[in-house]
């Protein structure tokens, strides 16, 4: 997580591919992929220019943590588009089709803190043309996703209230309950709420990543602490957590309340704007929230109440959603997309089916600290065969081969 704000008015699109470290083409004219090396204190890219249309970075971490890169606006703060959670000693890919401007390149170790490495780097050419009966079908596919969203964030307004009015009241077994139910609204969106800087920060960061950045900790993660007492102590043993009162509950959950209907606000805002892009890479950027360090798949997200399997099947959900918006218009793209679509599909449903065999929303998923290694690695296996055809997806939507 981050908290710029990312673009959703440039016509752009991007993606990141996940554990490739060969070329890739940035062109249908052949261009190599544009190269760069992130270490402990720099950001070293192998062109400050490049043709406007697809683009590819190859990132490779050469430093000791993991790291991120990042494209940014003309104003340094707007994220035109990211990879993220690149281990010491891989690469991953990132991909945007960019028009004509003033960009900057950053690499942020440590996925914390300020970026380092900041540089300029500038497209030019002409404006990337997009045929008008394919817009016609983007418009269609992008409004289908726009209301999809405010729907979800309308039901998360209600769904928090009632989370936070039994928690503030203290009937805790409620408000344990209710926790991992409420969190599924935000869990099939979150690439969108992420878009609006401070806001998930207030609403999701965990622990560490609050006091990393020296923010206060706050929203669901709080809450989360403050009902399995017993599991925040024993995973901070070193720290004096006690209960919070009565009138601390009732200021925690009141700003929870405030934060998510500031997210509603936005959302249903005349402001709020999203391309094929933000659809199209929302279906990776969730797939990268279960498999991130701090995420579902290691067990981070949810670590005192180890819900993770709700948020983990929550995220698949946004996923299909975004993937489903435009199908149709990746199925159009030739055998290409045609053998994409029927990638996955197949791969949705098997992502589903091993989820299923550990619960479901209705009768409850077991408890994540009960599910062993090999089971989180036959997840981990699944979740990369998903991943790996929807990090094409972007590509396939807009016509441009990857190979």
């Amino acid at each position: 997580m981050n908290r710029r704000s990312r673009s959703t008015v440039l016509a752009v699109a991007l993606t990141a591919t996940l554990g490739l470290s060969a070329c890739v083409k940035n062109s249908e004219s052949g261009d190599a992929a544009i190269e760069v090396s992130s270490t402990a204190d720099g950001c070293e890219v192998s062109a400050a220019k490049a043709a406007s249309g697809t683009i590819t970075f190859e990132v490779t971490n050469d430093g000791d943590k993991i790291t991120e890169f990042y494209l940014l606006d003309s104003d340094k703060l707007r994220i035109i588009g990211e990879v993220e959670n690149i281990a010491p000693g891989t690469s991953r890919n990132l991909t945007v089709q960019a028009q004509p401007g003033d960009y900057f390149t950053e690499c942020k170790p440590g996925m914390v803190g300020d970026g380092v490495g900041n540089a300029a780097f500038t497209v030019t050419g002409d404006d990337v043309a997009v045929d008008e009966g394919e817009q016609e079908a983007i418009d269609a596919a992008v409004d289908s996703y726009t209301a999809y969203t405010k729907d979800q964030v309308g039901e998360l307004v209600g769904n928090v209230e009632q989370f936070v009015a039994a928690y503030a009241s203290g009937d805790d077994a409620k408000a344990r309950e209710l926790f991992p139910i409420t969190r599924i609204n935000y869990e099939r969106i979150e690439p969108t709420a992420e878009q609006f800087g401070d806001l998930d920060p207030k609403i999701d960061y965990r622990k560490p990543g609050a006091e990393a950045e020296g923010l206060p900790f706050t929203g669901f993660h709080r809450i989360e602490m403050d009902l399995w007492l017993d599991e925040a102590r024993k995973n901070y043993p070193d720290e004096k957590i006690a209960p919070l009162d009565a009138a601390a509950r009732k200021e925690l959950g009141e700003q929870l309340v405030t934060d998510i209907q500031a997210l509603y606000d936005k959302v249903h805002s005349d402001d709020f704007v999203l391309s094929i892009g933000d659809i199209t890479n929302g279906a990776i950027g969730l797939l990268d929230e279960v498999a991130a360090p701090d995420g579902k798949l290691p067990g981070e997200e949810d670590e005192f109440s180890h819900t993770d399997l709700y948020d983990f099947y929550a995220n698949v959900e946004g996923a299909k959603v975004a993937y489903t918006s435009v199908r149709d218009i990746a199925e159009s793209k030739g055998e290409d997309g045609a053998q994409l679509v029927t990638d996955l599909d197949e791969q949705f449903g098997s992502m589903f089916a091993l989820l299923e065999t550990h619960g479901d929303y209705d009768k409850g998923f077991v408890s994540y600290d009960t599910v062993e290694q090999p089971q989180r690695n036959e997840l981990g296996a699944q979740l990369n065969a998903l991943s790996e055809p929807l990090s094409q997806l972007t590509h396939t939507v807009l016509g441009v081969s990857s190979s």
